[in-house]
This record gives C-alpha cells, structure tokens and sequence, in this order.
C-alpha cells in the first residue's frame, strides 16, 4: 500500500513536470514547499479573517523567484536534494525513502488538511 502510495504521487508529479516543461525537482518543490503550504496559509487566514500568512509566504517566494531567477532549477535540485537527505535521517527509526516520504509528504499533510478544515467549520 505505501509503495502504490508513493507511485501515484510520484507518478502524478513527473506527468505534471511533462506538462509544463519542468523537471521533476522544480515540480516537487513548488508542490511541497509553496502550493501546499500556500493552501494551509489560505485557510489559516480564513480562519483568523486576515490574509496575514498568506502574504508573508507570498513575500518570502517571491524574494525566492527573484533571488533565484537565473538559476531556479539548480536551486530546486539543492532543495530537493536537502528533501531526500532530510527523509532518509528517519531511516535510522527503521524507516526507508518512502515509507518516510509517505508519512511526512502524504500522511502528515492530509492531517494538517483535516486540521483546519476542522477549525474552519
């Protein structure tokens, strides 16, 4: 079940890389490190009637964007790169690449999703 997690996912991010002519990396970290937290900062700002997280994350990407323009792609392979490495410390808990990657990147983030879609109703 966790590896046919992982594929999906995985496969979901390389199909939307193809389609729009970035790599697999730059996908994973717009997804995982702006779209989704974006997401939580939205409905945090809903919750609290202020779009105040929103913005602050909007700021820090754009300041990303910009300081990175010439090279983003380089840049989303470090990060990506400083990813897989961060997933493998919990291998030492007995843990692998994907179970790790299915708990922090699917598990976790579907609860935090329920979490304030909790405090939103």
């Amino acid at each position: 079940m966790i590896k046919a997690i992982f594929s999906i996912v995985a496969i979901t991010l390389f199909g939307i890389a193809q389609a729009t002519h970035l790599t697999y990396n730059q996908i994973n970290v717009i997804v995982y490190y702006l779209l989704i937290p974006l997401s939580w900062a939205i409905m945090l700002d809903c919750w609290i009637g202020l779009p105040v997280t929103t913005a602050v994350l909007l700021c820090i990407w754009l300041g990303i964007f910009i300081a990175t323009r010439k090279f983003f792609k380089e840049w989303c392979d470090w990060v990506f790169k400083d990813s897989v490495d961060f997933l493998n410390y919990f291998n030492r808990w007995g843990g692998n690449y994907v179970l790790n990657s299915v708990i922090i990147c699917v598990i976790i983030p579907i609860l935090i999703y329920l979490g304030l879609i909790v405090l939103l109703i």
